[in-house]
């Protein structure tokens, strides 16, 4: 084993790996994690199922990551997805691959992921110390002091900062590596969230709240241009829109303007296919009031809001209904928009989207290009990717190549 001593902070999924790595290369490494177990942002990842990765290719990887992607092509490349899917099989937890090429494992349940982590963070010799950093200080020796919540000292060689964003904040991620990183000199963009819920300005948005909706097609729009599309799942909740294709919709909200969320709640159909099938329903329910003809079309939760936004009086007969009426309902149905007021707060966001300057940061070895012997990786660093397990992939690649290079 090197004398070379190497403390990792934050025993997130970068951390983890990084210490881990680091141990393994012989490295005597201790890591602080200042809550009571390792992992505990990653429990709650994926629902509590843990998308740890994508089964895509590399290349794929960084089309899916719309900030400072290509300073990450060497972590991609170190550590791909393929190597860490095999890390964790052979850590005793198989995975599957599900829509959208997200990897999660067998059991759906991320505590086994966490538990194998932490195992293998164990296994390698790692030293874990449960106590929170104040601050890390850089010695003119060269040497690097990490200063304790206690305000005890630990002197090492090199530190490896990865402490995670301002998201989720109960699960320890309040921004404390930022601190650290510009008491070392370094620049830390804007802080915004990402892949976050949105707050739109129509009210009827609370009669929908809980709603649940699967295979709909979304369209964000910036004024008229199309900024993204996505299809799957989605929820509304009191305040807005929230679900998968949402939070990924988020991540491309970029700049501030007039955005649009336009939901297809049938896309399967056409406007053609779509009104003749209401014209069959039509057929059916002739005799019935137009708000009790939707049945077979629409989520019960939904009728009462089409209807009203329809322009069609609730009570008229199905059979009164005008060609006109019933394609303006096409439309609608086609064409559920929303106007986004905003986001909800940081501590809602799965991932900080801003963080350590990239530019400050050797791509190739984590290491900080101001200050010998400080490492970066994980959430902490200014980039960030859509869902679908390539945020957790940017964690442990990073991680790895900090351990390597620490």
């Amino acid at each position: 084993m090197s004398d070379k001593r190497v403390a990792v902070i934050g025993g997130g999924p970068a951390g983890m790996m990084a210490a881990a790595t680091a141990a393994l290369a012989g490295k005597k490494v201790i890591l602080f994690e200042k809550n009571p177990f390792l992992g505990k942002k990653l429990l709650i990842t994926g629902k509590g199922r843990c998308n740890v990765t994508n089964d895509a290719d590399i290349s794929d990887f960084i089309k899916n990551v719309p900030v400072n992607s290509s300073f990450l092509y060497s972590a991609f490349y170190g550590f791909t997805n393929r190597d860490l899917i095999e890390l964790i099989e052979k850590l005793g937890v198989p995975t599957k691959v599900e829509r959208g090429g997200r990897v999660f494992p067998v059991s759906d349940k991320a505590k086994d992921v966490v538990n194998a982590l932490a195992g293998y963070v164990t296994d390698s010799g790692v030293k874990i110390v449960k106590v929170a950093v104040s601050k890390v200080l850089a010695n003119d020796d060269g040497t690097k002091t990490v200063v304790l919540a206690d305000k005890r000292g630990v002197k090492c060689d090199s530190v490896i900062i990865a402490t995670g964003g301002a998201s989720y904040p109960l699960t320890g991620s309040t921004g404390d590596g930022y601190r650290m990183a510009s008491s070392l000199g370094h620049t830390v963009t804007e802080l915004k969230p990402s892949l976050v819920p949105l707050v739109v300005k129509e009210e009827h948005i609370s009669r929908l709240q809980g709603l649940s909706l699967k295979n709909v097609a979304v369209t964000l729009k910036l004024k008229d241009k199309t900024v993204y599309e996505d299809f799957g799942e989605m929820l509304f909740t009191h305040y807005g829109l929230s679900g998968p294709t949402i939070l990924s919709s988020s991540s491309h909200m970029r700049k501030d303007g007039e955005y649009t969320v336009s939901i297809d709640l049938k896309p399967a159909l056409d406007f053609s296919a779509l009104d003749k099938r209401l014209l069959r329903d039509f057929e059916q329910t002739k005799n019935k009031d137009f708000v009790n003809s939707l049945d077979e079309l629409l989520p019960k939760k939904l009728i009462p809001v089409i209807v009203d936004l329809s322009g069609i009086a609730p009570h008229k007969k199905v059979n009164e209904i005008t060609r006109e009426e019933r394609h303006n309902l096409v439309n609608l149905i086609k064409d559920f928009k929303f106007h986004i007021k905003g986001f909800r707060p940081i501590s809602e966001a799965i991932i900080t989207s801003g963080g350590v300057s990239v530019g400050e940061i050797n791509p190739s070895t984590m290491e900080s290009k101001l200050v010998e012997g400080i490492f970066f990786a994980g959430e902490i660093i200014d980039v960030d990717a859509y869902t679908g397990g390539y945020n957790l992939q940017i964690a442990f690649s990073t991680g790895y190549l900090a351990g390597i290079n620490a």
